[in-house]
């Protein structure tokens, strides 16, 4: 065996990105294109990503968004919003709260208020997705998954 061939067939494999937190991956790449100024993001897909996706344009924080079905993942083509006036991205801070490392969860009554009832906290919960709003009229507790506001 010749030394250091071994390594010769590594560099020529195809790189392919490991996430460990694909939730962190997907608040990331919205908070990267919103400082950047960009319109549109592309977003690997999943079902919580697509819920996620659905909450923020239902409350306001994104334009649109466009789930492509391409490869064996498909993709999520979101449009940021930004105020027509300011030219400031409508959201203002976007973070990860329950973590793989660490998950936070809770129950109906101690679900969280963002900037005093101003941002959302985004709860999934037994009855599916949601904000923490929803979730405490349908009276369901469940793991925050993140603070949008």
């Amino acid at each position: 065996m010749v030394p250091g061939l071994t390594n010769v067939k590594n560099r020529y494999r195809k790189y392919i990105p490991m996430f460990t937190d694909p939730i962190s991956d997907y608040l990331t790449r919205i908070r990267n294109a919103n400082s950047a100024g960009h319109r549109v993001v592309s977003i690997p897909a999943s079902n919580l990503k697509k819920e996620i996706t659905k909450i923020l344009f239902d409350q306001g924080y994104i334009l649109s968004y466009k789930f492509e079905e391409e490869g064996p993942q498909g993709s999520i083509k979101i449009a940021l919003k930004y105020n027509t006036a300011t030219k400031e991205p409508v959201i203002k801070k976007i973070s990860r709260i329950s973590k793989p490392g660490l998950r936070k969860y809770a129950g109906a009554s101690e679900l969280p208020r963002v900037l005093n009832g101003l941002g959302i906290a985004i709860v999934s919960t037994s009855h599916g997705v949601m904000t923490s709003k929803q979730a405490k009229l349908e009276k369901v507790g469940g793991e925050v998954i993140c603070y949008v506001y």
